[in-house]
């Protein structure tokens, strides 16, 4: 019995050890499986473009160059954000003329729109997708790339997309007056399948008129093309078999996800934005006319897209620097406007959460004391400026060598070329400058920025809203003072953060330490309703796309959010929101969009919170 039992336990044993080394092999196994995956997508990842060659030289960043703060920077800024140089504390001091128009470094970045090996061409197909695009120019470009993607994804013969004509802009413009028709199908022919119209059989037969979900990724499109499947209809007590063959998308914007999309189709988003979406002819011709007569005043130029305009002014409710006329007049036109939704907004309350546009006078003083001479040739990419000469002089004044298209083509170029066509124009310049300096985080903006990125990181300037405020608010005495120190120390900060403005204002500490009270203030209300429960639980359930997304639970978990955020008072909002995003374990652009819409969801405010920087 001994020995039995002696020759169980080996038996035992040896199955113990066979059990071990299986397991050990499985895992290693697996193991050595996933490098190889890994291998085998890095390898598409990091697949060259046809030449094979980096836009720009590859240079490693001088620590005394203006540049430096590029390791510092979001991957969305081009060239220099005051908010980021100041938490790198990078001090500006005398810039040579050479730093102030030096191209940024590419740190080895390029291009990325080749096609990878694993990507499949849309088969041609029998359904089609209509679409018609919303906003001003910039917000159709960007909404068009989006549904060439979505057309993809669903399998679809996209219609050439109709341009807004019911928008602000009232423009009429077709499709193929703005931009290159023929160019854009023939050079997406290998992506997607487009046409010019829809086929007459088709045009009386049932579409589907389809709002697409915000920011939808790709499982929820895959979804959708449930609709091309046979339904049931009725009709006089008969029932039909259809099979429905078009989609009409009735709004463009915001329609696809940034993020957690697959390479191929954020390549494709690439393709059709930058190299289908090409101006019409006559508008490239007159563009590259411009850009010839700016070079021929002076070798290097500045493009400013400067938003002063009446609508901007209105819809935004900012009103600093202006008469009570004037700022009643704004005041009349926001009530008037019916789809703005918010009428009542503090003028003050949205500067000093730095939601308004620089005004002429912010822009002059912001580029003198960046180094910039007189002299500077400036081309001002805007519309009509509110208040015309009597505003814009304050720039000028300060800046002389300043001209618009207007200035640079005669009457006659210009007839033609008006709303859409004409902000067309301002984007073929501003692409085409040495440096570009928006006075507001607008749509244009962001795109140019984008653009000028993709064409080898060319020069941006991107200015903090707020420190307008930090500027004209400390008195006419320190304005002479900064304007004729060009090249004095500073590093900017942002008001609503704890620090205070750090600058070359010795002998006004009491301006500094009132700027250093209200953020310590601020971090000290923060600090009494964190964690926001109500919020946290609002993001997170936005999050959830699909079916299972509750519409009531979500609905329910913003009013919580908004009565906590009313807690907090309205200069020290946008900081809540800061500190919430820190905490969240989902940093991506998205959810962050989403956090820093709070304040207009919440009816608080007409503008949203600007992006911030993550400080770890």
């Amino acid at each position: 019995m001994v020995n039995q039992r002696g020759h169980h336990h080996l038996q035992s044993s040896r199955h113990r050890k066979s059990q071990f080394f299986s397991i050990t092999l499985y895992v290693i196994l697996i193991f050595a499986l996933s490098i190889f995956s890994f291998m085998l997508y890095s390898k598409d990842v990091l697949e060259e473009d046809e030449n094979n060659m980096p836009l720009l030289r590859v240079e490693k960043p001088s620590i005394n160059k203006l540049l430096v703060s590029e390791y510092h920077t979001l991957a969305t800024v081009g060239g220099i954000d005051f908010r980021i140089l100041a938490k790198s504390n990078f001090r500006i001091s005398g810039l040579l003329d050479g730093q102030l128009w030096q191209t940024p470094s590419s740190l080895g970045l390029r291009q990325c729109v080749k096609r990878t090996s694993k990507y499949r061409a849309t088969p041609v197909s029998e359904h089609y997708m209509t679409v018609k695009t919303n906003g001003g120019l910039n917000q159709m470009r960007t909404g068009i790339a989006d549904m060439v993607a979505v057309a993809h994804i669903m399998n679809a013969t996209l219609v050439i997309p109709q341009l807004d004509k019911s928008s602000f802009w009232q423009d009429s413009s077709t499709f193929s007056n703005i931009f290159d028709e023929s160019h854009f199908i023939k050079s997406l022919e290998k992506d997607v399948r487009i046409v010019k119209e829809i086929p007459k059989e088709l045009e009386s037969l049932p579409r589907a008129r389809k709002h697409f979900t915000s920011w939808a990724g790709l499982g929820y499109y895959e979804e959708m093309t449930v609709l091309w499947k046979e339904y049931q209809a009725s009709y006089l007590h008969l029932v039909f078999i259809i099979s429905l063959r078009v989609i009409h998308v009735a709004k463009s914007d915001s329609r696809l996800a940034n993020n957690d999309l697959p390479l191929d189709i954020q390549r494709l988003r690439c393709r059709a934005l930058y190299h289908a979406l090409r101006f019409s002819p006559s508008i490239e011709s007159l563009g590259k006319k411009l850009v010839e007569r700016l070079r021929s005043r002076a070798q290097r130029y500045i493009a400013l897209h400067l938003r002063y305009e009446k609508d901007m002014l209105s819809f935004t409710g900012c009103t600093y620097g202006l008469t009570v006329a004037e700022s009643e007049e704004l005041r009349i036109m926001r009530e008037k406007t019916s789809h703005w939704k918010v009428k009542n907004i503090d003028p003050t309350e949205q500067r000093e959460a730095g939601l308004c546009p620089l005004t002429p006078k912010e822009v002059g003083i912001f580029l003198k004391a960046l180094g910039y001479p007189p002299s500077t040739l400036i081309y001002l990419a805007a519309g009509e400026i509110y208040g015309g000469e009597t505003h814009l002089s304050e720039l000028t004044s300060r800046f002389p060598n300043i001209v618009s298209k207007e200035m640079l083509a005669s009457t006659e170029e210009l007839k033609d070329f008006s709303n859409h066509a004409s902000a067309a124009l301002d984007y073929i310049v501003s692409i085409e400058s040495d440096i570009f300096v928006p006075s507001y985080s607008g749509n244009m903006a962001r795109a140019l920025e984008g653009h000028r990125r993709f064409l080898g990181h060319r020069k941006t300037i991107t200015p903090d809203s707020c420190i307008g405020k930090g500027l004209v608010d400390l008195g006419g005495e320190d304005v002479a003072l900064l304007e004729s120190r060009a090249g004095y120390d500073c590093a900017w900060r942002n008001p609503s953060t704890k620090t205070h403005f750090q600058n070359a204002y010795a002998t006004h500490e009491e301006n500094a330490s009132a700027y250093s009270y209200r953020g310590d203030r601020c971090e000290q209300e923060v600090e009494k309703v964190m964690p926001m429960s109500s919020c946290m639980m609002w993001a997170e359930s936005k999050m959830r796309r699909g079916i299972f997304a509750n519409r009531g639970y979500k609905e329910e978990h913003l009013k919580e959010c908004c009565e906590e955020l009313r807690q907090v008072s309205s200069e020290c909002r946008c900081k809540a929101v800061k500190e919430m995003m820190m905490e969240m374990p989902h940093r991506h652009v998205q959810m962050q969009r989403m956090m820093c819409s709070l304040p207009t969801k919440c009816q608080m405010s007409s503008c949203a919170c600007p992006r911030f920087a993550y400080d770890d």
